[in-house]
């Protein structure tokens, strides 16, 4: 597979859609396109298609006529408070939407920045077929040997996530913003619903649904809902990329799907190129029984530990990045994405990264 190392000179067009979302793609392409990769950038809590708007430029530019980039909003602002699973519907409706106007679409990724990557992981469950359910497949039949299933009738290719709360938000030092104290953490946990609603309530695992395990659990196994864990290993691959630090709204392990024993030592840049990147590490699946027994490690509660050991069962690309250095460090949360083009600019490195190594 290619890897987005060439730079493109392909001037871009942004093109804003009835469905509230943006699309963006090389000029001249909104009518004719030649770029059969769908890639979906999807925003986080109280956020809009706008914040990836850096992103979204910066990939077209580099693959200019190779991908086809739709910036969701079906779930903006006020909307993120609806709870993952209400928002995952809507996406992967929107996602539907899309594939309907581009016929000539073969490929799909998704690009996640924090909570939206949750809401990525449950909108793909809902789009996921296994072959030889759906005559969508017809247009990636010739790779049929190579697939374990569709998302959207189209083939998988990457799933992205930028400081998102995997493991959610109610353990030990997962909201940094609440200083590691147990006691404020504990009432954070109490009273989260009073401010992010519905949502707030799936990212600290207090939902209790017709009385199921939280949505987070539900998440990282094929149950009566949706397939949610063959649809993300569907994806060629899956990485995580994570704050080391000076992010106050998702904490490293989450983030990054470890343990307090997983979080490796950090130093300078692995590479000039991406002087923010100060870490990568490519972790295999890990079996079932390997993933049980450590369970209990480093004093995780049992939900907590459900949830990195069935995420664990699928390899991830993890890129930690750290910020430690930036006159904005305390904005990490956004400077990763960088939400803001001009101000948060510093985290453009870390967009190359994504892109350089994107497969097509």
């Amino acid at each position: 597979m290619e890897k987005g190392e060439v730079e493109g000179t392909g001037v871009v067009t942004s093109v804003g859609m009835e469905n509230g979302g943006e699309d963006v793609c090389s000029d001249k392409e909104t009518d004719v396109s030649s770029a059969d990769h769908l890639v979906v950038m999807v925003h986080g809590i109280v956020g809009r298609a706008s914040d990836w708007k850096f992103g979204a430029e910066q990939l077209v530019k580099m693959l200019p006529d190779k991908v086809f980039v739709h910036c969701s909003e079906k779930n903006m602002a006020s909307l993120t408070l609806d709870g993952v699973d209400v928002m995952g519907e809507r996406l992967a409706e929107e996602v539907l939407e899309v594939v309907k106007r581009k016929p000539g679409l073969r490929k799909i990724s998704f690009i996640a920045h924090s909570v939206g990557g949750l809401v990525a992981r449950y909108a793909i469950g809902k789009l996921y077929r296994p072959w030889g359910s759906s005559t969508e497949e017809v247009s990636v039949n010739e790779h049929k040997e190579k697939l374990r299933g569709t998302i959207a009738g189209l083939e998988p290719v990457n799933f992205i996530t930028l400081a998102t709360p995997h493991l959610g938000s109610r353990g030990n030092k997962q909201v940094p913003f609440l200083f590691g104290v147990p006691a404020f953490e504990k009432v954070a946990g109490l009273v989260i619903h009073l401010i992010f609603r519905r949502t707030g309530r799936h990212l600290f695992l207090n939902d209790c649904d017709d009385g199921k395990p939280p949505l987070l659990r539900r998440m990282v196994e094929d149950n009566e809902e949706y397939p949610f864990m063959s649809a993300l290993r569907s994806f060629q691959r899956r990485v995580a990329y994570a704050n080391v630090g000076y992010d106050h709204i998702v904490g490293w392990r989450t983030s990054s799907i470890r343990r307090n024993s997983e979080l490796p030592e950090w130093g300078d840049c692995v590479d000039e190129k991406y002087p923010h990147v100060v870490y990568e590490e490519l972790c295999k699946a890990c079996g079932a029984e390997q993933g049980e027994s450590l369970k209990e490690d480093d004093g995780l509660d049992k939900l907590e530990g459900e949830l990195v050991n069935g995420l664990s069962r699928l390899s991830w690309e993890k890129v930690d990045v750290s910020f430690h250095k930036s006159r904005l460090k305390y904005a990490a949360h956004s400077l990763i994405q960088v939400k803001d083009g001009h101000m948060l600019s510093e985290g453009a490195d870390v967009i190359q990264h994504m892109i350089n190594h994107f497969l097509l």
